[in-house]
């Protein structure tokens, strides 16, 4: 994955025997755990619902850690049990559209309470477009933009062809300019 590193946390597993899997997990619990905390935030908009998702990702996969291939793989497991536990959550109404959370981040220094308020409304707006979109296409829009994923990571994480996530990213981009358009 592009500016995360885990290759080092995860070498560290690589001879992991049945008693050394908490340690393995605990290694990437430490360098995974506020990524995928954001990306749940992201998807399921609520912050309580993206904790609860990642915890049930991490705990499925101290409980399939022997059944992984390649224990350099339980990065991208993570990733795609938290994208399939943020949509299992909004299908099942347990996320609350709160509209809270922040895309993007606060700079350190501010430029004036009136520039403040200007920029949150712009971000306000934002996140209400992308709330709005069809499940996927905010997946795949979060995936790309707020992880830096590409195309080819993005369809394994979602498990769809490649062509679907360019098709979900062009929709989403449209859909998005479209609600901009007509909001300004």
């Amino acid at each position: 994955m592009k500016g995360v590193s885990h290759v080092s946390d995860v070498d560290a597993a690589d001879d992991a025997g049945p008693r050394d899997v908490p340690d393995a997990v605990s290694l990437l619990y430490r360098s995974q755990h506020r990524r995928l905390v954001g990306l749940a935030a992201l998807l399921v908009d609520d912050r309580a619902t993206a904790e609860d998702v990642v915890q049930d990702a991490f705990v499925g996969l101290c409980r399939n850690w022997r059944r992984l291939r390649d224990p350099a793989a339980a990065t991208g497991y993570l990733n795609r049990a938290v994208v399939n536990g943020g949509r299992d959550r909004l299908r099942r109404g347990r996320a609350s559209a709160t509209g809270r959370l922040r895309m993007v981040p606060r700079p350190e220094g501010r430029a004036s309470a009136e520039h403040d308020a200007v920029e949150r409304d712009v971000q306000d707006r934002l996140w209400r477009a992308v709330t709005r979109l069809p499940l996927r296409q905010r997946q795949v829009l979060v995936l790309r933009y707020y992880l830096d994923q590409t195309e080819a990571e993005i369809a394994d994480i979602l498990q769809v062809s490649h062509g679907s996530v360019k098709r979900h990213a062009s929709r989403g981009l449209e859909a998005l300019a479209r609600s901009w358009e007509a909001a300004s």
